[in-house]
């Protein structure tokens, strides 16, 4: 499972939710957390995109290319970016660009996003929301996949013949679909093979089954492979070294958040016991305690029949800065004891000869990226004389087809499974 953290690039307020501080230095800070996280091993850190007053995060791609040139191996992603209101052309383009800058580390979550500003802001009927999203997305996925794109919609200028620079580093980028409850958006994302990010920020997560089970079988309907079908979770948290320190450090800032953000939607003020009701053992928040709040993970992963992502949100509570540098989140990478929660052994079912320990597979991923040689794919043999996993590096898609798979041949090396070296999607 990969752990990663999500901002908004937000202000810490008062308790009338205006900023405290200048927007440079909240920029500054967020900027060494990403930083922090790299050095502390984190898989993934992403930056939302809104266009309020409260957040910074109105230009997503500016704030990743500047961690890009503070950081070397997490992935830097949106999370999520606002496509209806976007040209899919410059998304792609600025993704693309800071896939190159980041030496292959860019990903995207796409969404319709929970706030409404955007609309207005850049002249968008409100009664377009899924249509737009629908029509920009298709075109955003054709980016994704042809050099040279011919298009045609309703929302923005047709392309006839048009060639669309730069091109990711990545062979493709990775473009994840963020969802809330609605059920034709789990559809949506399996039907089209997209990776899954449940936002889940209120009830009890592992009530939404029902529709996790709806994206797994729109997938498979699609003819999609089910390791294929990543489903990540985001949900809020806060990490301390006991339960009461962390609900003391972060409910505060929680409720004046929730309550100012409630008025404009109709939502009673934030009580102490609805809160305690969403960090109980079913629901969806997750402050507490690093043992509490890992157990919760795993649980709602079980519920859920796996995740292969979770990502905190990061500054949903006005957290002080000191508090965030206490924040045991960051203390989650691989390179920290805690680790051990997260790495689980790859191929541990009776359809594989044995489980493969993920550090070790990791060290194959960073040797083939470090390789002289263009190498795209990590192929894992296994090699049935010496009872063991294998890794080969090839330069490209067609030389997978060379090997024989396993559990298909008596021949003595057989592929099991084959990755994109840097989105790490499995693709045989």
């Amino acid at each position: 499972m990969e752990i990663g953290i999500d901002s908004f690039a937000a202000f810490v307020t008062d308790a009338q939710g205006n900023p405290v501080g200048t927007a440079q230095d909240a920029l500054r800070e967020l900027l060494d957390r990403i930083q922090l996280a790299d050095e502390k091993g984190l898989d993934v850190f992403s930056v939302g995109e809104h266009h309020r007053k409260e957040f910074l995060d109105s230009a997503t791609s500016v704030i990743l290319a500047a961690a890009a040139a503070r950081t070397t191996r997490i992935r830097l992603s949106s999370a999520v970016t606002v496509l209806s209101a976007a040209d899919p052309v410059r998304v792609f383009q600025q993704f693309a660009t800071l896939d190159l800058i980041s030496q292959g580390r860019a990903e995207l979550v796409v969404g319709r996003g929970s706030f409404t500003e955007a609309f207005p802001l850049f002249g968008l009927n409100f009664q377009d929301y899924d249509a737009l999203f629908a029509e920009k997305l298709e075109l955003l996925l054709q980016l994704n996949e042809q050099e040279v794109v011919t298009w045609r919609g309703r929302f923005r200028p047709a392309l006839q013949e048009q060639a669309i620079y730069p091109r990711p580093m990545q062979k493709k980028l990775p473009i994840w679909l963020g969802v809330g409850g609605t059920p034709a958006s789990f559809v949506r994302a399996g039907s089209l093979g997209l990776p899954l990010m449940v936002a889940v920020i209120g009830g009890e997560t592992h009530r939404f089954r029902p529709l996790i089970d709806l994206y797994r079988e729109a997938g498979d309907k699609a003819g999609f492979a089910q390791e294929d079908l990543k489903v990540g979770l985001h949900s809020l948290g806060y990490v301390a070294q006991t339960h009461e320190e962390a609900v003391e450090n972060y409910y505060p800032g929680y409720a004046e958040t929730f309550t100012r953000i409630g008025k404009e939607r109709g939502w009673p003020p934030v009580t102490r016991g609805h809160f305690e009701a969403q960090n109980s053992k079913w629901g969806a928040y997750l402050v507490g305690d690093s043992d509490e709040v890992a157990e919760k993970i795993l649980r709602h992963s079980d519920s859920w029949g796996g995740i292969d992502r979770f990502t905190f949100q990061l500054d949903n509570a006005g957290l002080e800065p000191s508090a965030v540098e206490r924040d045991d989140r960051f203390d989650w990478g691989r390179g920290d004891p805690k680790s051990k929660k997260w790495v689980y052994p790859m191929f541990n079912s009776s359809e594989y000869p044995k489980p493969l320990d993920e550090g070790r597979f990791n060290s194959w991923l960073e040797r083939g990226r470090a390789s002289k040689i263009p190498y795209e794919y990590l192929l894992v043999l296994w090699d049935d004389l010496e009872q063991e996993y294998l890794p080969v590096y090839v330069e490209n898609r067609a030389a997978i087809q060379g090997y024989e798979k396993y559990g298909t041949s008596p021949a003595q090396q057989l592929l099991v499974a084959a990755y994109d070296l840097f989105s790490e999607s499995r693709v045989g």
